[in-house]
């Protein structure tokens, strides 16, 4: 599949988002949007480390129960979590019941909160903010991996935080809002409000 494609209402969208209305209505209205406050940034920062391995849309359904599992994802509650809620979350089905990305959400939750004095999540991912390049026009166009996503996973680990490889970390500066990569053609592109520039 090359370029944008028509989506449920004949607009043209990024090519993945068409193939489910739970795909296109997170594109639509998530995908590449900014994304303010640390809760916020750290519920994408943990479905991102739990998507690894599966596709996206396994955990966009599951989104809910998720919250619902990790306490609207407050990164308070989650860093507080001991071996009663491991076992808790492991036995409900409605979440990935993964042991190892289980505890990497409550250790990332405990980074979170001991970062240095005037350092934010949102303050490492805008120090790894790249500088908008020309608009992808297919989705080849797209990289899975930065130069920027390696510098910010490899800081994220110097940070205490766990299971945010490149990948993961690329993956979440896209969803966040801190790349747009929605393609040339995709009538999302033009209207995201402070796409590429820092959120304030």
């Amino acid at each position: 599949m090359s370029g944008a494609v028509p989506g449920s209402d004949g607009r043209p969208r990024c090519g993945w988002a068409v193939s489910s209305p739970d795909y296109e209505r997170y594109h639509d209205e998530e995908w590449g949007r900014p994304v303010r406050g640390e809760a916020a940034l750290f519920e994408r920062l943990s479905l991102e480390a739990f998507q690894s391995g599966l596709s996206w849309i396994t955990i966009l359904r599951k989104r809910e129960a998720f919250r619902r599992a990790f306490a609207e994802f407050d990164p308070a509650v989650v860093a507080g979590f001991g071996a009663g809620d491991v076992d808790r979350l492991l036995a409900d089905a409605g979440i990935v019941r993964n042991r190892q990305k289980i505890d990497a959400t409550i250790v990332n939750a405990r980074a979170l909160l001991a970062l240095p004095d005037g350092t934010t999540l949102a303050s490492v991912l805008e120090s790894h903010r790249p500088v908008p390049g020309p608009a992808p026009t297919v989705p080849a166009d797209v990289p899975a991996i930065t130069s920027e996503s390696t510098a910010l996973a490899r800081e994220l680990k110097h940070l205490g935080f766990r299971f945010v490889g490149p990948t993961t970390a690329y993956a979440m500066m896209q969803a966040t809002g801190y790349v747009n990569d929605h393609l040339r053609k995709c009538w999302v592109r033009s209207v995201i409000p402070g796409a590429g520039v820092p959120v304030p």
